[in-house]
């Protein structure tokens, strides 16, 4: 089975795709899909839909993972990241010929729980356990650190 995990924002979506064989991970692909902070936002959701959608195509996931959304304290981040959100799932929605690609949706807490076995775990502890249970990926930046995160939680959490 693989399994696609997205950390969507605004400004950097990551993405991971693994492999699941029984209780054995390999790490298949990952990425991160920056968008430009000057452009409209029109442009911006599109190209991120465009992005997310070429990587759904081009490795045929079996299911999407993605963390739950959370509220920032800044009500226009919170905006820009659901706005972001919504473009990532629609993509997913979208995925092969109508049919759609299922999406589980994980809080960031069982995320960090799963990987690291402690809920509050801090972003370098998970990125210290990525590279133990996926030694031989090169991950392409913290966003595609976070959604390999993501789908090593989901196949944990069944």
């Amino acid at each position: 089975m693989l399994i696609l995990g997205l950390d969507p924002s605004l400004s950097c979506t990551g993405w991971g795709v693994i492999r699941v064989e029984g209780s054995r991970l390999t790490h298949v692909a990952n990425g991160q899909i920056p968008t430009l902070a000057k452009a409209p936002m029109a442009e911006r959701l599109a190209a991120l839909h465009r992005a997310v959608s070429e990587v759904i195509a081009t490795y045929r996931p079996d299911r999407a993972a993605a963390e739950e959304v959370f509220v920032n304290k800044n009500p226009q981040s919170t905006l820009k990241l659901a706005q972001a959100r919504g473009v990532v799932l629609a993509a997913c929605g979208g995925a092969y010929e109508g049919r759609g690609l299922p999406l589980r949706e994980h809080a960031a807490r069982a995320v960090k729980k799963a990987v690291v076995g402690t809920g509050g775990a801090e972003k370098a502890q998970v990125q210290a356990m990525l590279k133990v249970l996926l030694p031989a990926a090169a991950i392409a930046g913290p966003d595609a650190a976070d959604a390999l995160a993501v789908a090593i939680a989901d196949a944990h959490l069944g």
